[in-house]
This record gives structure tokens, C-alpha cells and sequence, in this order.
């Protein structure tokens, strides 16, 4: 039997057991093993029944992407599959941990399925740009319905046993141990004689499916999969399973896989896959360094961001005391917590009881007394040096020695923050993104004293907040603000040549984009952008640079909070303002820019390319550790589709030359100040390389 497939027979019982740790994926190794194993089975003339589980602490977790770039090797997993429903005698899937991807295929290849009522098991290709393509659009829809299969494929999402069984995924929910409790399963299977049930012979129901189904279905979903290219295929498949033979329909399902596998979609979100993993991996960070206890949290100010984070804080169950410097500011604080938490109530999102228990945690207080013995303190006052250096010389008196002292800002230099202090090494910038609660991004900002313990704190305590960290280096704006500055500065000087801001919006949504930039301005805050403005030191000289920003600022047009800013406001609806155009058009002749005739194609240039440009400049200084760091900042925090991969990813996929001969043309345009390549893009462009090979030649 091969090393990670192992064979034993218990009187006719024949358990096959899986051992491919970490999460046995379904590699070579083991497809091949399988395939021996059931074989072996088939000839073994003393076995009727066999059990198919995994060692270690789950299921088969699904195939191993890291071959999908390679050539494959036989069997492949949709041979896999098939070798076990073709078994003439009955084989049982005994699932704990999680099936997914290729191991709930491979379970839906067994003839019955028993798991533990923790167990969960779902197809998340699609987050891959992927669909199952070893036999799963095929069978899912054959056991829990159309529907059901459909919402599980389109959503990615794993579901409980419970409701795996409650929809016919899941034949048994095993009590107790696993091992023995699928063997006693598979004898009462024996004693009714129950034959081998192939799931590909099963019908399709069709009771509940109108004419209109799938049509209502494509425009169902169709915000939610805007953009993408695997959504449509799965439901291309999905529907193949109901009007075509199984042998047709898996052609189809065979075809539609590889067109995915092969697109420019999958590579970049195969691509967000590993780098998310690597962002974790800090080099000179060892995975077992020691961790600093987190207990007690304090986050100061109570306004937006700090009470986004304070509910990030006590949803993952950690006490925190929330300081104001006022009696009315804490009560409007804790009055916008328990609204947000009153509105996922009235959703179904909780419960009443979990409501009271989540604000229990908070204690809410005035004095610097409630700092004594916190752990770890969030500063998140506003977004002025002179304010935060005053807030950690305050911290530096009142708390305990080896607390973390963590500043939120988003731009400021945590050196200068560090150095109010006398505890540098304790000092760490966490800079949550707006709303805190909701955005999966943490910039981890090291500054030059900052311990390595605390660090690994920070970054596990990321993962305990089920947040997506990235570990940066101190500069202004760090790595994805300092990057957005461009893409904002740009769309700001579209609108003085005489292009309009819903035009530049629409261009950059259809790229991709979440919301466009002047939407996205409008929605974070032009006074916000204002602030930053003014704190930036090293801000060019330039009269042009964010002059409509700092105009609409100083006629109080700050966004949607104000009602208006580049757009107007019907309560969040943005609708074009003709003054901001007179605006734009009369700023434009002041400073001698004439309007022009702006392509489609130049908008997008214009917005991502010096974004590219900063990112290069960025990996020179080494503030981002890798390229696919500032991806995984720009697809967890800035709205970038994850089927571009991120910035430096999207660059490598156009070619460096390109992107660099932009760069020269409106060079020659628009003069250095803004578009002089950097020296690493020019480099490896001249080279015909990409940020990928810089950064395995890193390594």
C-alpha cells in the first residue's frame, strides 16, 4: 500500500485510511494509493463492506492546488472518483474535520456518506475561479436539489452535517467516535444487504424547476458574481445536469473546468490564495517565537473606527474597556455599538442573548486609571501627530510594563509615535480599515524598535479577530495608502480635463472595482482625505494636486455624510452635480489645464499605473516583505476584484513593458513629476521580467 494510504481488514469490514497531513489533500500520492486500496479491495475475497476515513484532524480538505500549474499525473482525481462508484461493492465515506472540494467528491464517488455531527463539507472552487470539476456539479445537484447544489457551488460556503444530511449529502450523522461508529454503520448496511448506490445514476429532480429557472438565477446572482468567469460556468454545468445524459453533461463539466483552470480569473485568484498564506509567514518572525498574553484590550476614542474595532474585539469574546474624553462622546459610542448590533438582530444575524453578552463586555470609562492593566491598548484618536504623540506619552505613564501600545493610524509615522514613549519596542501600528468590523484588512505596521514577540502577537491576534493581516514597514500612508494616493490624485485630475466623475466611477467599476474613486472618496470622507492632506509632510508642490478635494472640503462638501461632496446625496444615492463640474471646469482654467478627449482605456491606465509604480517603489524600500503582500492589502482592503489578482499581479498579467511604456508616454505628457518609472518596474521591464521572479529570486 502506498505511505500515505493505508489498508485493514476487520472481519468483512475494510477500513481505508487516508494519511496525507496536514489537511490530506488529495495529491498524487494519495489519489494514486486510493486507487491501489479500492482495487485491492475489489479482489479481496473476504471483504464485503468498505470504510473510507482520514487520520489527523480531517477529512480530505480538497485536491492540492499547488499541482494545478503542472503537468498532470494519472490517475487524476476525476478517475479517482470514478474508481470508487464503480466499486461492485459498497464503500462508505466517514467524514470529520471538513470535506471539501475533491474530498466531498470523492465522498459523493462513495455509494453512502456518515460524519460526525461537527463535520462540515462544501465546494469552494469557485473562490478559485475554479468549479469542481471532478464529477461535483454533477452529483450535488443528484443529492441535495438544484437549488441547494447551485447556492452551495455559487457561495463557496461549507454547510453543517446537519444540513448536509437534512438535503441528502449526508446518509448518517455518526454519534461519538468516528472510526467506530462508520464501521457499526457499515455493518447495519451489510445486515440489509444495501447494494452499492452510484450517485451518477441518480435522477435529477426537476419537480421544482420552471422554464425560467436558470435564467432567474443568472440575474439572481448576478451582482454578486459580477465580473467573475466561474459562476456562469457552474451554472452552465448545473444546467447541463438537468437536460443532458450524465456522460454529457460531465463533457460539459470536463470542458468548462479547464476553460476555467486556464483563465487569467484563476490564475489571479489562485494566485490571492498563496499570497494571503505567505503574508503570514514573516521571515524573521519565527512561527514558534513566544507570544505576549491578550486578556484585556483598551481602545481609545469611541468614535467610527474606534468602536469598529471595539466590536471586533468582543465578537472574538475579548473584554475591552472603550475611553472617551467625555461623558457624551462615550454615550454616542456605545449607542452606535448597540445599534449595530440592534440591526444584526433584527436580520437573524443574533441573538438577544449574544447582543447583551457582546455589549457585558464592554466597560466603558473616562479615566486613565482603566488602562492600568490592559494588555494591549488601540489608540484610535484623530489622525494628527501632535494628538497621538500626547496620547502615548499618556500611555507610557499609566500602563504596565510588556503591554502592547498599538496606534490605528493609517498614515502617520509609527517611529515618531514610538518615540513619545520610552518603550519602543512595544510600540505597533494596527491599522484597521473602515468600517473596522467589517473589513477583513489589518495592516501590521513594524516600526525600527518594534520587538518580534510583538509582532507575532499582533499577527495572532489578527487570526483570533479572523482578520487578513499583512505586516508593513513605516513610511507615509504605508503600503495601500500610500498606493490609493495616486489613484485618488489621478481621478481628481481626470475631472479638471474635462471628464466627468460618474464616467471615471463607471470605467473603474467596470474594470472591477467595488465603487469607483469619487465615490469611494465621497463614502470614506473628503474631510478625511483633507486631514491626511494636510498631515502628509512630504506633499508635492504642486498647486493641481487634490485642489478639487481640499475646494469641495472648504465649501463643507465632505461626502455622503454631509449630503454632498463630488457627487449630491439622495440619502445614499450619488447623483451627478453640475456645480462640481463648473467647478472643475473653472479650477481647470485657473491653473492652465486644458480639457481633452479621454479614451476608456487612458482612464484605467491612468488610475492603476502610478498605483504600480508606488507599489515598485514600495518593494525597493522594503515596506512591503513581497508583491503579493501589497495584493492581498489591495483585494482585502481597497475593493480590487479578486479576479485581478492585485496591483503587481495585474501588472505581471499585462507585461511589464506596457506598463512601463504607459508610463514613459505620459511622461512625456505630463512631465516627471508623477510618472518617472520606478527604478525596480524599469528594470525588470527592461529585463522582460516580472515582480513574480523578483521576488523568487528573493527567496
Amino acid at each position: 500500500m502506498s505511505e500515505v494510504v493505508s489498508y485493514e481488514r476487520i472481519d468483512r469490514i475494510v477500513v481505508i485510511t487516508i494519511d496525507n497531513p496536514p489537511v490530506n489533500a488529495m495529491g498524487h500520492a494519495a489519489r494514486r494509493g486510493l486507487c491501489a486500496a479500492v482495487a485491492q479491495f475489489n479482489t479481496d475475497a473476504n471483504a464485503r463492506i468498505a470504510v473510507l476515513l482520514c487520520a489527523g484532524r480531517t477529512f480530505i480538505a480538497g485536491a492540492d492546488i499547488s499541482e494545478f500549474d503542472q503537468p498532470p499525473l494519472a490517475p487524476w482525481l476525476p478517475e479517482v472518483v470514478q474508481t470508487l462508484e464503480a466499486s461492485p461493492k459498497p464503500i462508505v465515506a466517514a467524514i470529520h474535520g471538513t470535506a471539501l472540494g475533491g474530498g466531498l467528491e470523492v465522498a459523493m464517488g462513495c455509494h453512502y456518506r456518515c460524519a460526525v455531527a461537527a463535520a462540515k463539507v462544501g465546494l469552494p472552487e469557485v473562490a478559485l475561479g475554479l468549479l469542481p470539476g471532478a464529477t461535483g456539479t454533477q452529483r450535488l445537484p443528484r443529492l441535495a436539489g438544484v437549488g441547494k447544489a447551485l447556492d452551495m457551488m455559487l457561495s463557496g460556503k461549507p454547510v453543517s452535517a446537519g444540513e448536509a444530511h437534512e438535503h441528502g449529502i449526508i446518509d448518517e450523522i455518526i454519534a461519538g467516535e468516528l472510526r467506530e461508529g462508520a464501521i457499526a454503520y457499515a455493518e447495519r448496511l451489510l445486515e440489509q444487504d444495501a447494494p452499492p448506490r452510484r450517485v451518477s445514476q441518480l435522477r435529477v429532480d426537476k419537480a421544482d424547476l420552471d422554464a425560467e429557472f436558470f435564467s432567474d438565477y443568472r440575474q439572481q446572482i448576478a451582482r454578486q458574481a459580477r465580473g467573475f468567469f466561474a459562476p456562469q460556468q457552474i451554472i452552465q454545468c448545473v444546467e447541463a445536469a438537468v437536460e443532458l445524459p450524465y456522460e454529457e453533461a460531465l463533457a460539459v463539466e470536463r470542458e468548462r473546468f479547464t476553460a476555467c483552470r486556464e483563465s487569467g480569473h484563476s490564475r489571479a485568484q489562485r494566485h490571492l490564495f498563496f499570497a494571503e498564506r505567505a503574508a503570514a509567514k514573516i521571515p524573521d518572525v519565527p512561527k514558534d517565537s513566544p507570544l505576549r498574553a491578550i486578556n484585556k484590550v483598551a481602545v481609545i476614542g469611541a468614535g467610527t473606527m474606534g468602536g469598529g474595532i471595539a466590536m471586533n474585539l468582543v465578537n472574538a469574546g475579548l473584554p475591552v474597556t472603550l475611553l472617551e474624553t467625555d461623558e457624551a462622546g462615550l454615550e454616542r459610542g456605545l449607542g452606535s455599538i448597540r445599534s449595530h448590533y440592534e440591526a444584526a438582530l433584527k436580520k437573524g444575524r443574533m441573538t438577544q442573548a449574544q447582543l447583551e453578552e457582546r455589549m457585558r463586555l464592554i466597560n466603558a470609562g473616562l479615566d486613565d486609571i482603566a488602562l492600568a492593566d490592559a494588555d494591549l491598548v488601540i489608540e484610535a484618536v484623530f489622525e494628527n501627530m501632535a494628538i497621538k504623540k500626547q496620547v502615548f506619552e499618556r500611555l507610557d505613564a499609566v500602563c504596565k510594563p510588556g503591554a502592547i501600545l498599538a496606534s490605528n493610524t493609517s498614515s502617520l509615522d509609527v517611529n515618531a509615535i514610538a518615540a513619545a514613549t520610552r518603550r519602543a519596542e512595544d510600540v505597533i501600528g494596527l491599522h484597521f480599515f473602515a468600517p473596522a468590523n467589517v473589513m477583513p484588512l489589518l495592516e501590521i505596521v513594524r516600526a525600527t524598535h518594534t520587538a518580534p514577540e510583538v509582532i507575532a502577537t499582533a499577527m495572532a491576534l489578527a487570526k483570533t479577530l479572523r482578520k487578513t493581516a499583512v505586516l508593513v514597514g513605516v513610511c507615509y500612508g504605508f503600503v495601500g495608502n500610500r498606493m490609493f494616493f495616486p489613484y485618488i490624485r489621478e481621478a481628481q485630475m481626470l475631472l479638471l480635463e474635462g471628464v466627468s466623475a460618474a464616467r471615471i466611477d463607471q470605467v473603474a467599476y467596470d474594470w472591477g472595482m467595488a465603487m469607483g474613486p469619487h465615490a469611494v472618496s465621497d463614502l470614506s470622507g473628503l474631510d478625511v482625505f483633507y486631514k491626511l492632506y494636510e498631515e502628509w509632510e512630504d506633499k508635492p508642490d504642486d498647486p493641481a494636486y487634490f485642489r478639487m478635494g481640499i475646494e469641495l472640503y472648504k465649501q463643507g462638501r465632505y461626502g455622503q455624510k454631509s449630503g454632498a461632496g463630488i457627487y449630491q446625496y439622495d440619502g445614499r444615492t450619488p447623483l451627478p452635480d453640475p456645480a462640481v463640474a463648473e467647478l472643475a471646469a473653472r479650477l481647470a482654467e485657473e491653473l492652465d489645464i486644458a480639457p481633452r478627449e479621454i479614451s476608456d482605456e487612458e482612464i484605467i491606465e491612468r488610475l492603476f499605473y502610478p498605483m504600480i509604480n508606488e507599489g515598485a517603489r514600495i518593494l525597493e524600500e522594503g515596506i512591503a516583505l513581497r508583491p503579493g503582500d501589497i495584493d492581498v492589502v489591495f483585494a482585502n482592503g481597497y475593493g480590487m476584484p479578486r479576479y485581478r489578482g492585485g496591483p503587481m499581479f495585474y501588472a505581471d498579467a499585462l507585461g511589464l513593458k506596457t506598463v512601463h511604456a504607459g508610463i514613459c508616454k505620459y511622461r512625456e505628457r505630463y512631465g516627471e513629476r508623477y510618472w518617472t518609472p520606478a527604478p525596480l518596474l524599469e528594470k525588470l521591464a527592461q529585463a522582460g521580467s516580472t515582480f513574480a521572479d523578483w521576488q523568487a529570486a528573493q527567496q
